[in-house]
């Protein structure tokens, strides 16, 4: 079963919003400049919130910000260009 989290980031150092972004790449897709959509089970997106603990945390200054919210699939909607993503992309 997936499970949906939204990665909101507020990063001032351009060498570190760039290494945090390549990295949240890897697990989701980038719905808005500093907001990626991971769609996964619980277990990738735990590992996701430990790497970025374990691997960012100490880099971030005292004003960043890096926020996790889950929700629901069956409770998400999307407009415009978004709603693209509703559909899974299946690659043979």
């Amino acid at each position: 079963m997936n499970n949906v989290a939204i990665i909101a980031y507020d990063i001032s150092d351009d060498k570190i919003r760039t290494r945090f972004s390549k990295f949240l790449s890897k697990y989701g897709t980038r719905i808005q400049f500093s907001v990626y959509e991971v769609r996964n089970s619980n277990r990738i997106i735990d590992l996701v919130k430990n790497a970025i603990e374990s691997k960012f945390g100490k880099a971030f200054a005292p004003g960043d910000s890096v926020y996790i919210f889950t929700a629901n699939q069956d409770n998400t909607w999307r407009y415009g260009s978004a709603s693209l993503l509703d559909n899974d992309l299946i690659m043979l």
